[in-house]
């Protein structure tokens, strides 16, 4: 088993297992904490700005908003990585999804923002997304690298300040690990 392949519900790596699950309002002071910690890079990256979120940002990083899927990555009861997935109607009725991941300094390379993506990618389905979107920095080459290589057939299109990335995601299948296989990212 390598080291961003699941090894039960929620759970991924070698000796330093991650635990994916909601987020949830009682988490929001530790939401805080983990975006604090972030380098202003990283936070520029994930932002667009090295932003700290304020009360507002941080009910709706907390799940606390309506059509926001958040997720939380835990190692030892701290977060190390974050994601969010915000839902709306698209033109012809299509589900939408926009997302963002980000993961702690010390927890990137590890496989921590893949499971994310496929924990954001399962939830989308189940909630009948069609289409994932993402605006990703020009300069965030690691997380460019990751959605090229595994989704080749994502349109991806170039605006001044990032590169808008738009994918269809497959129909949900009756067998969830075939999904899981289809959506393998890591």
């Amino acid at each position: 088993m390598n080291r961003t392949q699941a090894r039960g519900p929620g759970w991924f790596g070698g000796r330093a297992a991650v635990a994916i699950r909601q987020a949830h309002p009682e988490d929001m002071q530790a939401i805080s904490d983990f975006f604090a910690g972030l380098s202003a890079q990283t936070r520029y990256l994930r932002f667009f700005g090295p932003v700290t979120p304020g009360a507002a940002l941080l009910r709706t990083l907390s799940g606390c908003a309506e059509n926001v899927d958040a997720l939380v990555a835990v190692r030892a009861s701290a977060i190390v990585g974050h994601a969010m997935a915000v839902d709306r109607d698209g033109s012809r009725g299509t589900r939408v999804t926009d997302i963002g991941v980000v993961v702690g300094d010390a927890w990137q390379g590890r496989g921590v923002g893949s499971a994310l993506m496929r924990a954001l990618v399962t939830g989308a389905q189940a909630r009948g997304v069609a289409v994932l979107e993402m605006d990703v920095l020009d300069a965030n080459h690691s997380v460019l690298a990751m959605i090229t290589d595994h989704w080749p057939a994502a349109r991806v299109g170039q605006t001044p300040d990032c590169v808008s990335i738009r994918v269809r995601l497959p129909q949900r299948s009756a067998n969830p690990s075939a999904v899981a296989q289809d959506l393998a990212i890591g």
